[in-house]
């Protein structure tokens, strides 16, 4: 019997390839009981009933089809409506945006349409896991731009000024943050922006957490002068309309940059699910009223969490995005990952080592509250037992040193 050498068969990029770090700790909790996870960044709300609706409707006239590929005319348009409306630039429905695959999609068209081997992008960390590797799978330099909460995790531009060379290719802009809940300000925003016009860079902003922030509305980097043209737009209705498993995102750029990603999309996914596009489009029409509500318990469970956490003493962050907090648990003396594994098998608690985000993230554990207040508070009575059992633990071995 002829045995195939799978070693050779794989390609050698992919090998190099480390698995997700969020899906490590969450598939271990899935073979736990009664695990509590705060892994996974999903809805713990059901979708708003009128999307639900919409997309019954389409079942029901059984008219289930290939749709084009860039999208559902209608949803391009309102698309364009939508980003016209929060941020006062207009795309051009039929060629510059396009429906994708989830926010995800999205990045890696944009990302293969514009990165060449050895070519070098930024990357602001922490962050959301896939760019880099998204990076790195077209033959590119994922390049980390560390971000530190002595500035909020917020970016500046002498964070990135050192960081550019003649290969620089790209920016990717990931506000408001996975995993810090940082965002950025008008004022924040403008010196960055002044600083790349005049290079050749690109810019990726990843915005999926748009809808979701507290106190201060979002401020995209469209909005400044010269941006537009020089930025890939990425967005979607996972976050915001607790529709994650409706695979649903968007991208925009100008023309030159969409048309290059229309191929790539062409010939990957060919189009988006179209009951998911025709239920989208009721998303962005009808459902501010649904984000509010939905927004504003989350701060509920926001406010909890960071107090909670300063309470037993673990610094935390104020995040102003997204939904999650940003825990320092550099006072237990240990690693990200190695808190994050005790917690797990000793109280059963699953949260993301801040390493996986990026070496900046060391130090810290990413917590979602897209979860219920009574499975939060669950968890940190957890956590602060663990706490306990670990301060007591170094106390005796320091009284064993002594």
């Amino acid at each position: 019997m002829n045995v195939i050498d799978y070693e050779k068969a794989l390609s050698e990029k992919i090998k190099t390839i480390k698995p997700s770090g969020i899906r490590k700790f969450f598939d271990i909790a899935g073979t736990m009981e009664g695990v509590i996870s705060l892994g996974v960044g999903e809805p713990d709300f059901s979708t708003p009933w009128v999307i639900r609706k919409s997309a019954i409707q389409v079942l029901e006239r059984k008219h289930i089809i290939y749709g084009p590929n860039k999208g559902l005319s209608t949803l391009r348009e309102a698309v364009s409506d939508r980003i016209y409306k929060k941020h006062g630039v207009r795309y051009d429905s039929d060629n510059e945006v396009i429906i994708t695959v989830g926010g995800s999609e999205a990045i890696d068209l944009a990302i293969r349409s514009i990165v060449d081997p050895l070519d070098e992008v930024l990357v602001v960390e922490p962050c959301f896991v896939c760019y880099a590797p998204l990076v790195e799978l077209v033959g590119g330099v994922a390049v980390p731009v560390p971000t530190s909460i002595e500035n909020n995790f917020r970016l500046t531009v002498d964070n990135i000024k050192d960081k550019i060379t003649d290969r620089t290719k790209l920016l990717i802009l990931p506000y408001p943050n996975n995993p810090t809940g940082a965002i950025m300000t008008r004022e924040e925003l403008e010196p960055i922006a002044d600083f790349l016009k005049n290079t050749n860079i690109m810019i990726l902003t990843d915005e999926i957490y748009s809808e979701l922030t507290y106190g201060r509305k979002h401020f995209s980097i469209i909005e400044l002068d010269g941006m537009p043209e020089r930025t890939i737009y990425v967005n979607g209705f996972s976050k915001a309309y607790a529709m994650t498993g409706w695979r649903l995102g968007y991208t925009t750029a100008p023309e030159p940059i969409i048309s290059q990603m229309a191929k790539i999309h062409q010939y990957g996914i060919m189009c988006s699910p179209y009951v998911s596009q025709n239920a989208a489009v009721e998303a962005l029409e009808s459902c501010d009223s649904e984000i509010q509500k939905m927004n504003d318990e989350y701060n509920i469970r926001r406010r909890y969490l960071v107090n909670e956490f300063n309470r037993i003493g673990l610094s935390c962050f104020n995040p102003e995005g997204a939904f999650y907090v940003f825990p320092s648990i550099k006072s237990t003396g240990l690693s990200s990952e190695e808190f994050c594994e005790r917690l797990l098998y000793e109280e059963k608690v699953a949260v993301v080592p801040g390493s996986a985000f990026g070496d900046s993230g060391e130090g810290y554990v990413r917590v979602s509250y897209a979860y219920s207040l009574r499975h939060l508070m669950e968890a940190m009575q957890r956590i602060e037992k663990f706490l306990g059992r670990l301060r007591n633990e170094n106390k005796k071995r320091e009284r064993e040193c002594d």
